[in-house]
């Protein structure tokens, strides 16, 4: 067995399998802990949101017809630029009431859109990305290296892994390229492939190498973890035990979805389409196994695409229709399927919240969570998903970056205030410094504390 005395332990087992082990004070020859590292991750919703149960003061706006025309819309909604406690929460946002006090709503902000260009393929591939809309001359969108590796070009080489880039596209067909799928890009063309299939994220991360028997990770170090066991004390033992228990149940999750597969597949002599598989079940399988790579420090940098941008193959949300639907042909119509639309973006959020309240439940070895020290971002690259606007875009921030950030409040920004402010506050908290978009008036200032 090999133990080193610092928050990237490591249990070993046979035929290859590693298992990165949280901080644990009973192995650490300090009396000191150490300090936790800051993260920053990512869940991106695609297609924008219905407007007028996400956005406060948009309750009874009318509801917009399909357009491809990606003009900026302007809507009177009666906010004043500013911070404000986050208090009353719009239908969307319910689910948030458990975690309010532990997140920002921060409202509009514009990305960068370049006019000519496919809508859809610039909202998630340049979502993280500040290139103004003509800076980048080799690419028909503004697509630069993101901010994602921007941060891991920073801290990427504290951990086994710089990045990793996470999807739930669960679709087969390939009716869409590259820029549908991927939030993440190494440079203009260069895309950090996301990856989709829970079994090889979990294999690449805990190092399982495939053996005759394809045994599981736990079973394989299941005696390592009973010697290292004795040897911790008693709040060491539990703490141990809890991550201990998460990694066998993200297994056992991942044979259910296998098994999914395999019963779907038994109605069709084709390959079992995995678009079939259940929404939720996928989303907070892939965002486990983002959370406990956070956790153990595998990685302090993490996107996760909850679904592609414009892939019309329906899906199927298990507790909420009783067929698969497209989130993409209901968000143009909305006058025929709001009250279903209303349904997909609650149902994104309490995925969001089903993470931030994982997060907020995990302790650091100073007493903080991890949740404390993560800047966890919920957003789109749409703030309209029938008329395709780019701006007033919806995003909330939980997290306070290791007490860096506010939380508990409303942010309602100035006309014109650029998405990259918002990545450049974050950069600040992670300890890098980013001026060329810095904006005295906007978010840097006001979300800092």
């Amino acid at each position: 067995m090999m133990m080193k005395t610092s928050r990237r332990s490591f249990l070993r087992g046979a035929a290859g399998a590693t298992l990165a082990l949280p901080w644990l004070e009973s192995l650490a020859r300090s009396e000191d802990p150490p300090q936790p590292a800051q993260r920053l991750a990512v869940f991106y919703v695609p297609i924008g949101v219905v407007r007028r149960g996400f956005f406060p003061g948009e309750h009874n706006a009318a509801i917009p017809k399909f357009t491809s025309s990606q003009e900026e819309i302007t809507r009177e909604t009666g906010l004043k630029v500013g911070m404000r406690p986050l208090q009353e929460l719009t239908p969307t946002q319910q689910p948030l009431e458990k975690v309010k006090q532990k997140v920002t709503l921060i409202t509009g902000m514009d990305r960068f859109y370049k006019h000519g260009s496919d809508v859809h393929a610039q909202c998630a591939s340049c979502f993280l990305s500040s290139a103004t809309a003509h800076a980048v001359k080799s690419s028909v969108y503004p697509l630069a290296r993101t901010f994602d590796h921007i941060i891991a070009d920073h801290v990427g080489e504290k951990t086994p892994f710089r990045t990793l880039e996470l999807s739930c596209n669960s679709h087969r067909d390939n009716k869409e390229s590259i820029y549908f799928d991927n939030i993440s890009w190494y440079g203009t063309g260069h895309v950090a492939p996301s990856m989709r299939d829970p079994r090889k994220v979990y294999r690449r991360m805990f190092g399982t190498q495939e053996n005759q028997a394809f045994r599981d990770i736990t079973g394989l170090v299941l005696e390592d973890a009973r010697s290292l066991n004795r040897r911790l004390g008693r709040a060491d033992r539990e703490k141990f035990a809890e991550y201990f228990d998460g990694i066998r149940t993200i297994e056992e999750q991942m044979d259910k979805l296998d098994q999914i597969k395999h019963e779907i597949g038994k109605a069709s002599v084709k390959e079992p389409d995995n678009s079939q598989l259940p929404r939720g079940q996928y989303i907070r399988l892939m965002g486990d196994l983002m959370v406990a790579a956070l956790q153990v420090g595998l990685t302090n940098v993490a996107t996760l695409m909850i679904g592609p941008e414009r892939w019309d193959t329906p899906m199927r949300y298990e507790s909420l229709f009783d067929k698969p639907m497209s989130h993409h042909q209901m968000s143009h119509n909305q006058n025929k399927y709001m009250k279903e639309l209303l349904q997909v973006d609650r149902f994104h959020m309490e995925q969001f919240v089903y993470l931030v309240e994982k997060m907020d439940a995990i302790r650091e070895a100073n007493g903080t969570t991890l949740l404390d020290n993560t800047i966890f971002t919920y957003g789109s690259g749409l703030g309209d998903g029938a008329t395709h606007q780019y701006t007033d875009l919806p995003i909330v921030v939980a997290g306070s970056g290791g007490g860096q950030l506010k939380t508990g409040q409303h942010l309602h920004c100035s006309d014109g205030t650029a998405l990259a402010n918002l990545w450049l506050t974050h950069a600040h908290v992670m300890g890098l410094k980013l001026n060329r978009f810095a904006d005295s008036t906007g978010p840097v200032q006001q979300l800092l504390t």
